[in-house]
């Protein structure tokens, strides 16, 4: 009896309508289902993200990324907390990339004696930032890889033809052998990230061997790139029709 009134209590205390509908499903959930099945598909991917194509690829959502996310998108958040809310969402897009390269499997040798199965990555990665937001993804790129060689490229809208222009690009010399981590932050149009691979493919780069790194991005952005680059991967956190262009100049300070 005094568990069926504890489990009582907590029926009144969380409700199952209490529970979060995901907002990315048409389908609403019933005041039936169990919380834990509203909290399992509550972050189900968008419909916008299932047009798009394969090459788009999402981290799978959890509570900690959302709660990034609106942290990041929220007008109050002090940019301390701007700042190290950003780095934290930078470091888990760091590691996904990361895994998507390739890797041999080896064999170690444990300080028991045992011999261990693993992996190890391959050599010849490299990142690149799309000046000035995606210089702030850099340091995490730098806290998974110690010696991995980073290259910039400065982008900047004509103020006649507002088209993408390249001011300044410095890349490692043999970046046409490499892997190339490219990293920029937000994906409004697309239009900077596009002009950002042509110079890569004029630098003797694979569009195949690009995995562009973001956190946000928007429909249009995304399709936009993988339409005149059906090669490249892209990697983000959310696809959302309003992206937080706030982003580089909240992190930076300059907003």
């Amino acid at each position: 009896m005094r568990r069926e009134g504890q489990r009582l209590s907590m029926e009144a205390d969380f409700p199952a309508a209490s529970i979060m509908p995901c907002p990315n499903n048409p389908q609403q959930l019933s005041s039936e289902q169990s919380p834990s099945l509203a909290k399992r598909v509550r972050f189900a991917a968008s419909p916008e993200h299932e047009n798009i194509g394969h090459q788009l690829k999402l981290l799978p959502m959890n509570d900690q990324i959302r709660e990034l996310q609106t942290i990041i998108r929220d007008k109050t958040t002090s940019r301390g907390d701007f700042v190290f809310c950003a780095d934290r969402l930078i470091r888990l897009v760091v590691e996904e990339g990361l895994n998507q390269l390739p890797y041999t499997e080896c064999t170690v040798t444990t300080p028991t004696g045992y011999k261990y199965d693993g992996v190890k990555f391959e050599k010849g990665n490299c990142g690149v930032s799309i000046m000035r937001s995606g210089e702030a993804m850099e340091q995490g790129l730098r806290d998974c890889c110690r010696s991995i060689r980073i290259g910039k490229i400065l982008i900047q809208s004509d103020e006649d033809t507002q088209k993408a222009k390249v001011y300044y690009a410095k890349f490692p010399p043999d970046i046409y052998r490499r892997k190339v981590l490219l990293m920029y932050p937000i994906l409004s149009t697309g239009n900077t990230v596009i002009e950002a691979v042509k110079v890569l493919i004029e630098h003797g780069v694979q569009p195949n061997h690009i995995i562009l790194l973001s956190l946000f991005s928007t429909p249009h952005g995304a399709k936009s790139i993988i339409e005149e680059f059906p090669d490249i991967t892209i990697l983000a956190t959310e696809v959302h029709p309003i992206a937080p262009t706030h982003f580089g100049q909240k992190y930076f300070g300059t907003d």
